[in-house]
């Protein structure tokens, strides 16, 4: 069966599932939506319909699966719940202080319309949230530590661009390289959020925007930066193109922990990424997902998902006998 996909948002993270698409002999672009002029974008794959995102109720019965790609800090709050009352959802919302509510109000959309929605699909939260808890059932006894970057965080830098007087932003988080040496080391330290990050913060304003306003909106806003060391770098668009064009980041999730009758041997579990681009990876992740969240829709399962529900083989293409005979 070709599973059918439709794209709601045709940035960066849109683009990226768009590519993913090409590379999946199971799936087929079928739609993107935006909230653009449509007659404004020119996408990637010949003869797919680009159309105004109020038209995507008129598409309900011809896509399987609708890639939410809204930011996390406005719009996806409000996209899931409304698009699952059409389609079978996925999203990458990263707020992680806000997903247990963010998967409440979703939960209660798509069991009510009888769809499958799986939310906080990524890298963080999703392939880091899965290795978190992986090393957790296998060291119980032990201290988790989650570093990220040296990269730019999309979440992050779209918080900032929502702030009026804001044209573009660019926001890097940098693991502190005490914290990351202590944690590789196995010596169990407590750290806080700002003493593992700093954060980077490289913005364009408006012409006469106040500043000082703009920096103190950022170096206060709750859940991004807040509980950080920031530094607020106004610059030029032209310095912004030149310098800061490109999405890469990465990160590690490191454990370390005890083993044995008097807790005499240490261990510790390392997965790092190094990605060249977020919103690339960010989207292999998400169509992987999409792909569970077909097929859970086909067992007429119902309700909000996240990567923790989702059994490995469901992410791949490939049958239960060849996963067992060459993966296992």
């Amino acid at each position: 069966m070709t599973i059918k996909i439709g794209i709601m948002g045709y940035g960066n993270l849109g683009r990226g599932i768009e590519c993913a698409i090409k590379h999946c002999d199971d799936m087929e672009l079928t739609a993107v939506f935006t909230r653009r002029d449509p007659a404004s974008l020119s996408i990637l794959t010949p003869g797919v319909p680009v159309l105004a995102a109020e038209k995507a109720a008129d598409m309900a019965g011809q896509i399987d699966v609708l890639m939410l790609c809204g930011g996390s800090a406005t719009d996806l709050p409000v996209m899931t719940p409304k698009y699952v009352s059409m389609f079978n959802v996925v999203d990458s919302f990263d707020t992680h202080a806000k997903i247990p509510e963010h998967f409440a109000a979703v939960d209660e959309a798509a069991k009510a319309a009888g769809k499958v929605a799986l939310i906080s699909g990524g890298w963080d939260p999703g392939m880091f949230s899965l290795n978190r808890l992986y090393a957790n059932c296998i060291l119980p006894q032990g201290k988790d530590y989650t570093f990220w970057g040296r990269g730019v965080s999309q979440g992050h830098s779209d918080a900032i661009r929502r702030i009026p007087g804001v044209l573009d932003a660019r926001q890097y988080t940098v693991p502190v390289d005490d914290a990351l040496a202590s944690a590789r080391n196995g010596e169990g330290k407590e750290f806080t959020a700002r003493q593992m990050h700093t954060r980077e913060c490289y913005v364009v304003v408006e012409e006469g925007a106040d500043k000082a306003s703009i920096e103190q909106q950022i170096v206060t806003m709750p859940n991004y930066f807040a509980d950080y060391n920031t530094t607020v770098n106004f610059i030029s668009m032209d310095e912004l193109k030149a310098n800061h064009s490109g999405i890469p980041h990465g990160g590690f999730v490191i454990r370390s922990g005890k083993t044995g009758w008097n807790d005499e041997h240490s261990h510790t579990i390392e997965y790092s990424l190094n990605l060249d681009s977020n919103p690339e990876f960010t989207s292999s992740v998400l169509v992987a997902a999409a792909r569970a969240v077909a097929r859970f829709a086909g067992e007429g399962k119902t309700g909000c998902l996240t990567m923790f529900d989702v059994p490995p083989a469901y992410l791949s293409p490939l049958s239960g006998e060849y996963l067992r005979a060459h993966m296992l």
